[in-house]
């Protein structure tokens, strides 16, 4: 029985590799990997010194090194090829998966994409060809070509026999998809049916025929809403004409989530997706920098604000107590309605009728959330200064930039939507920053009102 890799046992392994790659035990390496999970081989590399995990590269096989390659992000594989020269690079991207092999060559350097390609088998080149045109985040980008696809013409025993001499290429599903001679989808068979049927009965005959499948333009929002709704384990793609041209099969879509919500929280964040552990503090620095500079600049408004009502805290400066926790509260609610709504945007389908909806929600949430916390600082605020009115004018203030912070939150990543994108754009530092604006100019605004009360 394999255990989960512990620190402990990465150390020892980590040695281990150390010893064999300074005694050129090449082959007991090979071994020793061939044994291991993809995640177990790309978390003992990582672990390597830079040295060492050079020359581990050069002396593993080609089929290891594609194995642990599904575990390491996009950047890394990268450098891995680059590492182990254009020859071995282009064998090993030969054994990837299409699926993993498409998302890395969009990245691959063009001279040596062209080479890989020339060298592929002719079908399967046009293959990748025609995955790297396709835009990210749709079916055709996600879809594998290792699937099982039989005539439908054929008997049930044919369909078997082609399934055994075609098990390890196949990814694992389980359902045969029938198509005619033309290539077109016209039906799946589960496998559970054909064990169970005549093997002289014609596939045609106790095929499903309702196929529900995707095309290759279809959005990946949409492809999760069908495996969430129908629980499939794989789903048929077709081109606009309705040939089968791939599957996109539950790990893969598992695969892609896991990479969305990663990439959108470093868009809630500002921080570049390609930021991991292993990236050096430079790098890290210039991919995170732009973003702060921009939100530095939007932040110089709020002091400009601030200088426009220097008069009325100079009289009132309780009003400074509060300034911190106005604001403070306005990003947090607007941060808040936007992780709502990207979310239901990659959950629901968007019509008029669900906006209208939602925004009438949020302002209830927001008048109801405002009230609440308005009426709770006004009492605080009248109590720690003894002015009822500070406490009315924190209080407003309050409750209107609450009102105002959810709006924010929820209307701008609905524009951006509309616009074709990307909502998780609408990050939560923007949406922060935007919302210190509106607090200020809200709060200084009624306190100037209320200041012969105040003072």
């Amino acid at each position: 029985m394999l255990a989960i890799i512990t620190k402990q046992k990465l150390e020892e392994e980590t040695l281990q590799v150390i010893e064999k790659l300074q005694n050129e035990k090449f082959a007991e390496l090979n071994e020793m990997f061939e044994k291991k999970r993809p995640y177990d081989m790309s978390v003992i590399f990582q672990s390597l010194p830079e040295k060492y995990g050079i020359s581990l590269l050069h002396n593993l096989d080609e089929t290891t090194i594609a194995s642990m390659m599904q575990k390491i992000n996009t950047m890394q594989k990268l450098e891995v090829l680059g590492k182990i020269g254009p020859e071995k690079a282009n064998k090993v991207l030969a054994l990837l998966d299409t699926n993993i092999l498409t998302r890395l060559l969009k990245k691959y350097p063009q001279v040596q994409l062209k080479k890989f390609l020339e060298e592929m088998d002719e079908s399967n080149a046009s293959y990748v060809k025609s995955m790297i045109d396709y835009p990210d985040n749709t079916a055709g980008s996600l879809m594998s070509n290792r699937y099982i696809s039989i005539e439908d013409n054929l008997t049930v025993q044919d369909a078997i026999d082609k399934i055994r001499s075609l098990a390890l290429y196949g990814e694992g599903n389980n359902h045969v998809y029938l198509i005619d001679k033309k290539g077109f989808l016209t039906g799946t068979v589960p496998y559970k049916e054909l064990l169970l049927a005549d093997p002289n009965e014609m596939l045609k005959n106790i095929m499903l025929k309702q196929v529900i499948c995707v095309t290759t333009t279809t959005k990946r929002d949409h492809i999760v809403r069908l495996f969430k709704r129908y629980d499939f384990t794989a789903l048929p793609v077709t081109n606009e004409d309705g040939v089968l041209v791939g599957i996109i099969t539950f790990d893969h879509m598992v695969d892609a989530l896991i990479q969305e919500a990663s990439d959108d929280y470093g868009k809630f964040s500002t921080a570049s997706k390609e930021i991991d552990f292993n990236t050096k503090p430079f790098n890290a620095a210039i991919r995170r920098l732009p973003w702060l500079v921009i939100l530095l600049f939007i932040g110089l408004i709020s002091g400009s604000i601030i200088s426009k009502f220097e008069g009325t805290l100079e009289k009132v400066v309780a009003l400074a107590f509060f300034m911190p926790l106005i604001a403070g509260m306005t990003g947090n609610t607007g941060t808040q309605s936007l992780a709502v709504v990207v979310r239901g945007l990659a959950e629901n389908e968007i019509d008029a009728k669900t906006v209208m909806k939602l925004i009438f929600r949020e302002f209830r949430v927001s008048l109801i959330i405002g009230v609440s916390c308005g009426l709770l600082i006004s009492i605080i605020a009248f109590i720690w200064q003894g002015n009822i009115y500070l406490g009315l004018v924190v209080g407003c203030s309050l409750l209107l930039t609450l009102i105002l912070g959810t709006m924010a939150g929820t209307v701008i990543p609905l524009i951006l939507y509309k616009c074709k994108l990307d909502p998780a754009v609408a990050s939560g530092p923007l949406i922060t920053t935007v919302n210190d604006i509106f607090s200020l100019i809200t709060y200084f605004s009624i306190a100037s009102f209320f200041l012969s009360k105040l003072t």
